[in-house]
């Protein structure tokens, strides 16, 4: 079965084990190619002459392209411009699949192999760009180091970079990856998925969604702190922005990623990315220096990217003094969650854990037709500790039978606080909790789906819930 990637120009073949997706690339004569690799040079020669200090305008570069190609005779200079432009200072023949919002995953593994590519919705697919020499994927490699002001070499040998758009990068050269450089790019979707695709997905249900909004605004008087725990790849930083968008629009939030990825609808947002050494071993930043900084920043909320080292002691003091914090966590279980987070390297003490209140648990399944699906789990409560050991209450489980995410009926102790420092019953918040259900259903049956949109409308409920019930019902 063939189709067209919509707007770029690939064709995707799904018959076979692997599909196959193939992209249209400019090629280069081989007279085009030496004209090409002399502005390469020239263009490394003016780099190494001014250090640090160097900086590639693109318009200002395929201008002077042009001159240089007009020198040479090209007849054609604007179409062999754009190409040579592309491939220097685009990313080659990556470009097309970096300009397709519905890959997820980029995977260049060397030499003499396929590219590989994640579709969001097809899975693993084999493409037809085969990179022959190496120095053309080290090119690529340099391009997206130079944007970042990083460089990549025998001394350092790994690179972590985001692209323009916010993409995760990971290149490595040999001898580091001993088949040629590598690169994986994690693609950053233009268009971020709300609360309202996750509900769509069946990656959680509305009921849990007006749960967790209720929790996250804490009515007032107790929001909540979460940490969303899971595989690689199962979603935990979509699922984080969708729960932090559903903080009240007067709080002050602080956000600390490695990778800038979070996109949250809210005017007050402090964004804070870590940063690694130079090649002096010099200037890095931490998520724990970060997470420190922003304690003095008078934050309403702390968001932490992804919680692994020194910097989950931090954030726990933070969250036992009265900060409210979201953050995310490689585990497979809730259980395994706790003993991640109480033993080396994070050495958060038992006696800290109590103030966390949920866990919630997310996971990326396979399907035997291709592509995967992904399901909060659990949401796990934390209730307290008995003779040393944290206490859990499941409050909500993935039924797999019925693909949905259910509440599993038992009495939630954040709930039950919420209510008593509210003076009011626990009956009234789950009618809170319905009507705020009623209102994400209500978005979903009318496509109100964009970050903005959704925004907007968390932001109406919370100036004046009752005029936005009015509306829907």
């Amino acid at each position: 079965m063939k189709k067209t990637s919509k707007g770029i120009k690939a064709e995707i073949i799904e018959d076979g084990l692997i599909p196959l997706y193939n992209v249209s690339v400019p090629k280069f004569t081989e007279r085009e190619r030496q004209l090409l690799n002399e502005i390469r040079e020239k263009l490394v020669e003016v780099a190494v002459s001014q250090g640090d200090n160097f900086q590639v305008n693109e318009e200002s570069f395929a201008g002077e392209v042009k001159e240089f190609l007009k020198m040479k005779g090209v007849r054609d200079t604007d179409k062999l411009a754009s190409q040579i432009s592309q491939e220097m200072l685009g990313y080659g023949e990556l470009d097309p699949m970096i300009k397709d919002d519905d890959l997820e995953e980029i995977m260049v593994i060397g030499t003499g192999n396929p590219v590989f590519v994640y579709h969001r919705k097809l899975g693993m697919m084999k493409t037809n760009v085969i990179f022959d020499d190496d120095t053309d994927i080290k090119a690529i490699i340099d391009v997206i180091a130079r944007q970042v002001n990083r460089r990549i070499d025998q001394q350092t040998p790994i690179l972590d970079a985001r692209l323009n758009d916010g993409s995760r990068v990971n290149a490595t050269i040999p001898p580091v990856s001993a088949d040629g450089s590598s690169l994986t790019i994690r693609k950053f979707r233009k268009d971020p998925l709300t609360v309202i695709d996750l509900i769509n997905f069946k990656t959680m249900s509305s009921h849990l969604a007006g749960f967790l909004w209720v929790c996250v605004d804490g009515l007032g008087v107790k929001p909540c702190n979460a940490i969303i725990a899971g595989g690689t790849g199962s979603g935990k930083t979509t699922t984080l922005n969708t729960v932090t968008s559903f903080t009240p629009p007067r709080e002050r939030i602080i956000t600390i990623e490695d990778t800038l990825e979070l996109q949250l609808p809210h005017a007050h947002v402090l964004r804070m990315e870590t940063r690694p050494p130079n090649i002096e071993g010099k200037g890095e930043l931490n998520m724990d220096h970060l997470v420190k900084n922003s304690l003095r920043q008078r934050p309403d909320r702390v968001i932490v990217g992804e919680v692994r080292g020194g910097e989950a002691i931090t954030l726990f003091t933070a969250l036992n003094t009265g900060h409210s914090g979201f953050g995310t966590l490689h585990a497979n279980t809730a259980r395994e969650t706790i003993t991640r987070l109480t033993n080396p390297p994070m050495n958060v003490p038992n006696i800290m854990i109590p103030a966390l209140d949920f866990i919630i648990m997310q996971n990326r399944m396979y399907r035997p037709e291709g592509g995967s699906i992904r399901r909060i789990t659990e949401v796990a409560e934390v209730v307290g500790m008995e003779e040393g050991n944290v206490q859990l209450n499941r409050v909500f489980e993935w039924n797999n039978v019925v693909d949905k995410v259910e509440y599993v009926g038992i009495a939630s102790q954040t709930l039950r606080e919420m209510a008593e420092l509210r003076g009011i019953t626990i009956t009234e918040i789950e009618e809170e909790i319905e009507k705020r259900r009623l209102v994400l259903e209500y978005m979903g049956d009318n496509n109100i789906r964009s970050i903005r949109e959704v925004g907007d409308w968390i932001s109406e409920y919370y100036k004046d819930p009752d005029e936005v019930l009015d509306k829907i019902l």
